[in-house]
């Protein structure tokens, strides 16, 4: 069966709606992240059984650091 949504269109919608829920609930937040992102840019998706534990932490470390999100796309072969 063909999917009627995408997985990156899931994935805006859930960093939008608990971005927005968790700043209503915390109005800190609203202050702090105020025209700035709440979430990190991009995300990881991998089906199971295809990854490796090393594999993951690679990409969350190369994610970590605010000068590689944006400039440097990281590609897993």
């Amino acid at each position: 069966y063909p999917p009627s949504k995408s997985l990156s269109d899931l994935v805006k919608r859930m960093k939008g709606r608990t971005s927005r829920r968790l700043q209503e609930e915390y109005p800190a937040l609203s202050k702090r992240y105020w025209g700035r992102h709440f979430w990190a840019i991009g995300y990881g998706a991998w089906s199971t059984g295809n990854i490796t534990e090393e594999a993951v932490q690679e990409y969350l470390e190369h994610h970590r650091h605010p000068s590689n999100r944006e400039s440097d796309p990281f590609i897993l072969e």
